[in-house]
């Protein structure tokens, strides 16, 4: 784990239409859902004005801690005066303090683990933006290599 601070930055993607919550599993059906159309109808190669190919999940506007309600939200990083295509949304993330943890291992459970032990561990966190960026090295899914960042005070 390594702190860092993040500047403002702005994403263009997809935004789950509701608020989701871990409970009986509902985040995974939601978010899965969300993954699936993102990646089925090629949202990443409509997102005008890209920055890099990297790939952003975002977890915000929670509720209380991780066990509440929160957004969800997946896109890419672009140019901060870029409008949204119609059908896609926008999201500006603040500058922030974070954690920033790198995951490796077989994808999807490397991540769910990596999730388990922030939600357990002492990092105090602000519940505010925390997100997870995919790149080149998590094609692999047998083998593969992500940043997670956590919003921390």
């Amino acid at each position: 784990m390594k702190r860092t601070n993040i500047s403002t930055f702005k994403l263009i993607g997809l935004q789950l239409d509701k608020k989701t919550t871990k409970e009986g599993e509902q985040a995974n059906n939601d978010c899965g859902y969300l993954w699936q159309k993102f990646e089925k109808e090629n949202f990443v190669e409509l997102i005008p004005d890209k920055l890099g190919d990297e790939i952003y999940a975002v977890y915000f506007n929670y509720e209380g801690n991780d066990f509440k309600y929160f957004s969800y939200f997946i896109g890419c990083k672009v140019e901060i005066n870029t409008e949204a295509p119609q059908g896609m949304d926008s999201l500006l993330i603040p500058t922030e303090n974070y954690m920033k943890i790198t995951v490796k291992g077989k994808m999807t459970e490397c991540i769910i683990d990596a999730w388990k032990v922030i939600v357990n561990s002492k990092i105090k966190r602000t519940f505010k933006y925390d997100f997870e960026v995919y790149d080149e090295r998590s094609k692999d899914w047998n083998n593969s290599e992500m940043e997670i960042f956590v919003a921390t005070y």
